[in-house]
């Protein structure tokens, strides 16, 4: 997938580009609610962009400074083509880079096993977020 090019940026640098995608699929697809979809935690997390060749923004995902990943989003035509993998992968990188021992997420019931097949071990009890099931997940650095 050379095709992809992933960038981290500040949300100054990235609210612009990931709004539109973050809200087509939380809001459009998923019917979140639009006062929950852009929340205090963007201004401080750092973001992954994936762009294609044309620059257009594929895929989103959010790091939060306290080590939760989330608004982890895939425009519909590029899902099942790794490019969620490739945003996952470069969120965790950030948070290592930043120190951190591990990172945690709640991942939506039918994404468990895409966390899953990128080292997340699900924990605790599932639970109700924004209408959908989540459960949390976590990944250390040593992979234990």
């Amino acid at each position: 997938m050379t095709d992809i090019n992933v960038l981290i940026l500040d949300w100054d640098a990235a609210a612009a580009r990931a709004m539109p995608l973050r809200e087509r699929v939380f809001v459009v697809e998923q019917g979140v609610p639009a006062e929950m979809e852009l929340d205090e935690f963007d201004p401080v997390s750092c973001h992954a962009l994936a762009l294609d060749a044309g620059q257009a923004v594929v895929a989103t995902g959010r790091l939060l400074p306290d080590g939760h990943i989330g608004r982890m989003a895939v425009d519909a035509a590029w899902r099942g083509r790794g490019v969620g993998g490739r945003v996952l992968e470069a969120l965790v990188s950030a948070a290592w880079a930043r120190g951190m021992d591990e990172v945690l997420l709640n991942a939506q019931v039918d994404a468990i096993a895409f966390y899953l097949r990128h080292g997340f071990m699900a924990e605790g009890e599932f639970f109700m977020e924004a209408g959908i099931r989540h459960r949390a997940m976590r990944r250390s650095r040593s992979g234990a």
